[in-house]
């Protein structure tokens, strides 16, 4: 019970303090006692201010609108070229994973056998796919789509805890520090594991001897995924005793891993063909050389691959990236929002300057990308190259109205057409 003690008259308040501050009741205008305690009306007042502060920076746990899987779809087709089955699959699973969170915020007490009684599983997500295909991209327009905090984490730099390298915990250190060290925001972000496929088993049967940075990580990774309460380091870093903790609750945090599992494909063939038996096996449709043979994937592959069975079962949403052709490769260099071409166009537009492709250019850089075997990232490399003599001088060029790219030009052996304002004004 809190008694006020400056309105009693007791002789001995004159002895009393506030336990916060230290003044004497003297000093104060209010002071409360509590069980062996003092406060002052200064520090109730102190007090208040921090909860009504901390009340008002506090992010709801859910989303307020969550788009619809269609709404989502169509923002990434703004900035990723194909990949239909990959969109609306990461699609829906998203829309669920939001919609999950949202209904856990709505039912906090439920009535046993109702249907709000039952429990609905994370949709966490594998992309897998050639590199380059657009699997990180796909990730982080996900996130800035919906407003959510993001990281991306390397799952080749990680090892079981105790050894050198990264522990797995440090990517939920990422994502509090892209969610600007909000606990809140940091459990309904997104966290994207990159090269995946790195840390599966060297074969299929596990290992004997201590295999830290393969199936170790797995294992490590199993409970950040299915959801538990981890104490990070808010700097990050190696744990130690004496520092201070922050408490991150998994179950509500999104994670897509992607990889571009090198060699599956020859497993998902091996197992198809196996199928069939003698001469019919000679037919079978399918083939290590199949264009979209990812499609074909099933657990026990991954298993094959060398990814633990407990990993494959927190990744129940399975999403196939198909290889990029030269057609996919054109549209990604001039459809998307943030296109390569247009990139450079806005560019050169800052300088006052415009940029034109002529056709047969786009057509070699799209071919000569293609043979690098490295999907959307092929192209970028083969501008860098080709355009930075040129902008290298379009700066000092004060006279300079248009630059047309050719064929040549991509090719390193030959020059761009330069228009002048001069010569501009005199067609005109």
């Amino acid at each position: 019970m809190v008694k006020d003690i400056t309105e009693g008259g007791d002789d001995s308040q004159l002895t009393q303090r506030c336990s916060f501050c230290g003044k004497p009741s003297g000093q104060v205008k209010r002071l409360f006692a509590g069980h062996e305690s003092y406060i002052c009306n200064e520090c109730v007042g102190l007090c208040s201010d921090i909860l009504d502060s901390a009340a008002e920076s506090e992010m709801p746990a859910g989303l307020v609108n969550i788009p619809i899987p269609e709404e989502i779809k169509q923002h990434l087709d703004t900035y990723i070229i194909g990949q239909e089955l990959a969109k609306k699959a990461v699609s829906v699973a998203v829309y669920n994973h939001y919609k999950r969170i949202n209904n856990l915020v709505k039912h906090h007490t439920v009535k046993k056998g109702s249907s709000a009684d039952i429990e609905l599983e994370k949709s966490n997500i594998l992309l897998m796919g050639p590199t380059g295909t657009g699997k990180t991209l796909i990730a982080r327009t996900l996130a800035k789509f919906l407003r959510v905090p993001f990281c991306i984490a390397d799952a080749t730099v990680l090892t079981e805890a105790g050894y050198v390298g990264e522990d797995v915990e440090n990517i939920l250190v990422r994502l509090y520090q892209a969610a600007n060290y909000d606990p809140i925001a940091t459990e309904r972000g997104i966290i994207y594991v990159d090269e995946i496929d790195k840390i599966s088993r060297t074969d299929g049967n596990p290992s004997i001897t201590r295999d830290v940075s393969g199936e170790g990580v797995q294992q490590g990774l199993l409970k950040i995924l299915e959801g538990t309460m981890a104490n990070i380091p808010p700097k990050g870093g190696r744990k130690h005793p004496e520092q201070a903790f922050v408490q991150i609750d998994t179950t509500n945090i999104l994670f897509i891993c992607g990889g571009a599992f090198d060699g599956l494909e020859k497993i998902i063939a091996r197992r198809e063909g196996n199928k069939k038996l003698g001469f019919a096996a000679q037919l079978s449709d399918i083939n290590a050389n199949t264009e979209n043979i990812m499609s074909f994937v099933q657990p026990a592959d991954l298993l094959e691959y060398g990814l633990i069975p407990e990993l494959i079962g927190r990744l129940p949403v399975v999403a196939p990236l198909d290889t990029l052709d030269e057609e996919a490769l054109m549209r990604i260099l001039t459809e998307p929002k943030n296109a390569v071409v247009k990139q450079y166009m806005r560019l050169f537009e800052m300088d006052g300057v415009k940029l034109t492709f002529e056709q047969k250019a786009l057509v070699y850089a799209v071919a000569e990308a293609k043979k690098r075997k490295t999907g959307a990232r092929a192209i970028r490399s083969v501008f860098e190259h080709a355009m930075l003599n040129i902008m290298y001088e379009v700066p000092s060029m004060s006279e300079l109205a248009e630059v047309i790219i050719t064929e040549g030009v991509m090719k390193g052996k030959g020059l761009p057409k330069y228009i002048t304002r001069r010569q501009k004004k005199k067609s005109a």
